[in-house]
């Protein structure tokens, strides 16, 4: 497996991608949106490095009402076609970064999702092309206010508070979605418990549709809808994402 990481050195200010092997990080030679992933001479202990979000992407899109167990727990019909909303770019945080509650929401959940990180330009994709444009996946919280995703017509004030978009800990190249666990874990409790079989429309199908929408480019992000068990967050929390074969986000909660 190639586990795709951005990282920081703490004796530099240059951010480089690397390959995370456990104990050590092994730089590689490009962006890994650039060709492909060679490795150079330059490693550093994990502890010499501070992990960042694994992409800075143009744009995240993300999938509503996407798990049969969601929608049963709401009582909702499944769609016909995906539905789409947007997270902005300045949503984006990384591992063991704070999300912050916004004063004006009484309210603000957690949505564990399994992210789809695009490898190239992506235009007009059949399904059957779709899978050569990923790159990886990763986990991907999709923090919510949810009191005011109920007050307004659309999500966008909802979604899109700085620091709602927890990405990482890195891209898992060698992933294929299938029947894995994801959860959602608050102070040790489990809150979500779910498997990707529950997908309504796996990543081929959500690329191919997208594509015909909007050009999708390296680096961005589509987030694939989150299972039941949707829940509050608070100031204090520690809130992990993980799914089986790629790993676990964690994320502390502050008040903004």
């Amino acid at each position: 497996m190639s586990k795709i990481v951005r990282v920081l050195p703490l004796n530099s200010n240059v951010v480089k991608y690397a390959i995370y092997e456990g104990e050590k990080v092994n730089v590689i030679v490009a962006s890994p949106f650039e060709g492909m992933l060679v490795e150079t001479s330059e490693t550093y202990g994990i502890d010499e490095v501070k992990l960042l979000p694994p992409c800075l992407p143009s744009k995240i899109v993300c999938v509503g009402l996407n798990y049969k167990d969601h929608a049963e727990e709401l009582g909702m019909e499944l769609p016909d076609e995906p539905m789409l909303f947007l997270k902005p770019p300045s949503s984006v945080i990384g591992l063991d970064d704070t999300i912050k509650l916004p004063a004006m929401s009484k309210r603000v959940d957690h949505e564990a999702e399994l992210a789809i990180v695009i490898g190239k330009r992506i235009k007009s994709a059949a399904v059957e092309e779709a899978r050569g444009g990923i790159l990886g996946y990763t986990c991907l919280n999709d923090v919510t206010a949810r009191d005011l995703q109920e007050k307004d017509i659309q999500f966008t004030r909802s979604k899109s508070f700085d620091t709602f978009c927890p990405i990482g800990p890195w891209i898992e190249t060698d992933f294929a979605p299938e029947a894995q666990a994801i959860r959602c874990i608050v102070n040790g409790e489990t809150r979500q418990s779910s498997d990707l079989s529950q997908l309504i429309n796996g990543p081929d199908a959500l690329v191919s549709y997208i594509s015909h929408i909007m050009t999708l480019e390296p680096g961005d992000v589509i987030a694939t809808g989150t299972p039941s068990g949707i829940g509050r967050i608070r100031a204090g929390d520690e809130v992990i994402v993980e799914i089986e074969g790629i790993g676990s986000l964690k994320n502390h909660v502050e008040r903004g």
